[in-house]
This record gives C-alpha cells, structure tokens and sequence, in this order.
C-alpha cells in the first residue's frame, strides 16, 4: 500500500495540461513535446481557447494540443476543403481545422450541446474562420442519413470525430459512403485511457469500462476494412486515421 508520500509524489508527477491522456510513460517528455514543438506554433486564438476550455468543468473533453497541431498539419497536407466534425464540445479541433482549411472551405460541424460551441465561438470568430462553420445542434446520425438520401456521397475530403464511443460503428457505416475515395476519417480515443489491454477485472472508472467494448469493436472493425487502409497512432488518448481507398 503506497504512503502519503508516494501518494503525493504520483499526483505531482501526473500531467497537469487539460485534455492530456497521452500514453507516454515520462510526463517530462510529454512536456518536452509541447514546450519544444506545440506550444511555440499554437495560434493565438487557439491557446485563447484552450485556455477558457481548461476552465470548463468536463475539460477532459477536450481535443489536446498535440493532437490539435497534428490535425492541422493532416488537413494542410491533403489539402481539403470540405470536411466534417462529429462531436464539437468547445471547439478547439475545430478551430484546428478551421484554420487549415482555404478561405473558402466548409465544416459541417455537429454536437448535441450548442452552449458549449459557443463558449469557444469568440475565440473561433477572433481567428477569422467562423464564417467557414455550420453548426448544427443535435444528434449527427439525422444528418448523416439525410445527406446519403440527397446523394452526397464521396463529397467530404476528410471527417473527425470525437463523439459518443457507442455510435462510432453507427457513423463508419455512413461516413464510408460520405468521404471521396482518397479522403480521410480520424476516429479519436481509439486507445481509450489505455483501457483496451487492461484485463477484466481492472479497477477503471464507470464510463471508461461502459465504452470500452465499443471502441475496441471498432478497433476491429477498422483493421478487417478493406475499404480503407489505416493508421493508429499514441497522440492524446490515441487516433485512428482511415483513408477510404474503394
């Protein structure tokens, strides 16, 4: 049984940046990462923003940082223009995309809770790129069957989503058809806090073990797709990119 001191020496060493979940083992590196590379690149309006986030009180859901940076970087290096993001929360993933995409392209964003989209949208209309936005309020799986029956298949060059864990196999069923072959779709918390190697009778935290089943079946889903060909990377609390190839 660990002492007080052990205690405190454990909570100190934990990372204390919102929305960190990475799986790195050395908090010093993760820190390293940020302060080396993330940090001196991040855009004004998006530390505003992560900033506000930090003091929101389910700031865990939060897109991290590092992750935030790494998605820019993806949206400018397949040069899209018209893409998706299920799941908003205060929008700082989406700012990220926003940011990376042409003056004139679009997001079609969605999320069940407009108060927390606005709590981010001064941050997202100081940057300039509001006007690249909807936003819809409300469930995404309405949305994603009415733009299958208006035959917007293949129109998307790339879709996010951080949303309920529990629909994500729900989502991969439209989204395929959504986004053009050669398009690319990020599922986030693929790793779960790393909740997906730990054994049966791991001590974890209510909502972790009622989504783990979930996201692992999608795990397994995404690696037997022949649709798509695929990447699962350790960045926040990990992602999985899927570029549609038929």
């Amino acid at each position: 049984m660990a002492t007080n001191g052990e205690e405190q020496q454990t909570q100190a060493g934990r990372h204390q940046e919102v929305g960190h979940k990475s799986l790195l083992q050395s908090d010093a590196l993760y820190q390293y990462i940020l302060e080396t590379s993330v940090y001196p690149r991040e855009p004004e309006a998006m530390k505003e923003l992560r900033e506000v986030t930090a003091k929101h009180p389910w700031n865990i859901m939060t897109t991290s940082a590092d992750e935030g940076q790494f998605l820019n970087l993806l949206l400018k290096l397949i040069n899209a223009k018209n893409t998706m993001e299920i799941g908003v929360y205060t929008g700082y993933s989406l700012l990220a995309t926003a940011l990376a995409l042409p003056d004139d392209g679009k997001i079609l964003a969605m999320d069940v809770n407009r108060e927390n989209f606005e709590l981010g949208l001064p941050s997202i209309q100081k940057a300039g790129v509001a006007h690249k936005i909807d936003f819809r309020e409300g469930p995404a799986m309405p949305v994603l069957d009415q733009l299958l029956e208006e035959g917007k298949h293949g129109t998307f060059d790339f879709i996010f989503v951080d949303a309920d864990k529990d629909n994500y196999l729900n989502y991969h069923k439209r989204l395929i058809e959504l986004v053009k072959v050669g398009g690319v779709i990020g599922y986030d918390n693929t790793l779960w806090n790393g909740s997906v190697v730990a054994p049966p009778d791991a001590p974890l935290r209510k909502y972790v073990r009622y989504y783990r089943d979930f996201v692992m079946e999608l795990n397994k889903a995404l690696a037997i797709d022949p649709r798509i060909e695929i990447c699962q990377l350790p960045v926040g609390d990990g992602i999985t990119i899927c570029r549609r190839i038929s």
